[in-house]
């Protein structure tokens, strides 16, 4: 298949290239593009080097088959039109198009099949937060119903991007040099600091990544759940945690919900309190799964219950999510030019 990568020297598309060569897609031909500054870089997959190129608008996309987008929702909407005119199918990463009635929301382990209604030939990948939730949440949604989710997460620095890893990494040194430190891609110095503020602030008080969790879940999940939630990012480097309450149409006992957990698509149970096995980030970067650990019933309602997960932003939250939605659509065959 030919291949294109928009947004290739970014941590995302970083990651797409590491995850398109480790599950070895069957890529023919591989086509990089980006902005002026990295126009010219050079990568290598698969034994062989590729260059960059500058995205313009023009014919470039003709002929390719699947175009990854990880370059920003001002980039996307500006291109939507020069990679899908030929019919290229474009799975993108960003903001822009996840909430338009015409794009499907995916993730292949939720609702696989919405990718084939897709009017635009775009296809959305959720946010990262959303992905890893939902995947948790299906394994339950298959016992019962759910009605309410309350969630606050603990989001790295990945979820940033590149030059926030970096920044975190450099104000830990700059801390312990006793230098100023530099704040640029966060509201406030997040080395030895969590900040209760991820994306701009609506008019009901909840930021547009927390109200970016309550609508596309229910995109997602083709439901009337309703999903309440606090992002918080941490000074951890790489892959977002979240503490996870629901309430259920019907109780659903812990053990009941390991094994839900243990069965489902996506996600590895690690749950051993007593021998203090539980997910973590720092362990648990670089893995495709959602980690799963913590379950316990909530105290106040007899169909509540509280759960902790793990997953790494970059992999299942961006790169991984959007190759897999390119294999479902090559598994069966819906893939044409």
């Amino acid at each position: 298949m030919v291949i294109a990568i928009v947004g290739a020297s970014g941590a995302v598309g970083q990651e797409l290239l590491a995850v398109l060569e480790q599950r070895q897609f069957p890529v023919s031909e591989l086509k990089l593009f980006g902005s002026e500054r990295s126009a010219g870089t050079k990568y290598t997959f698969c034994g062989k080097e590729y260059t960059v190129q500058l995205l313009q608008h023009n014919d470039a996309f003709k002929g390719v088959d699947i175009a990854f987008v990880s370059a920003g929702a001002g980039v996307s909407r500006a291109y939507a039109e020069d990679i899908t005119r030929f019919g290229t199918i474009m799975i993108d990463n960003s903001s822009a198009f996840r909430m338009e009635e015409d794009v499907p929301l995916v993730v292949p382990e939720v609702n696989a099949s919405d990718a084939l209604n897709r009017p635009r030939n775009i296809i959305a990948n959720p946010n990262c937060t959303t992905i890893q939730m939902v995947v948790a949440l299906q394994a339950i949604e298959n016992l019962t119903h759910i009605r309410r989710v309350h969630i606050a997460t603990y989001q790295a620095a990945s979820g940033a991007g590149a030059q926030a890893m970096k920044e975190l990494e450099n104000q830990y040194r700059q801390v312990l040099n006793g230098e100023e430190v530099t704040v640029n891609k966060f509201a406030y110095q997040l080395a030895y600091n969590v900040i209760p503020h991820i994306d701009v602030f609506t008019d009901n008080g909840y930021t547009k990544e927390e109200m970016k969790m309550f609508n596309e879940t229910r995109k997602i999940m083709h439901s009337d759940i309703k999903v309440s939630a606090t992002c918080v990012r941490v000074p951890s480097l790489r892959a977002h945690s979240e503490s996870i309450w629901i309430e259920t149409e019907h109780p659903v006992s812990v053990e009941q919900a390991r094994e839900a957990f243990s069965k489902a698509q996506g996600c590895v149970l690690m749950d051993d309190p007593e021998n203090k096995v539980y997910p973590m980030p720092l362990f648990l970067s670089g893995k495709d799964e959602v980690f799963i650990g913590r379950i316990r019933k909530d105290l106040t309602d007899e169909c509540g219950l509280s759960f902790w997960c793990v997953s790494d932003q970059i992999r299942k939250g961006a790169a991984l999510n959007a190759v897999q939605i390119a294999e479902w659509l090559l598994n069966h065959a819906i893939v044409t030019q």
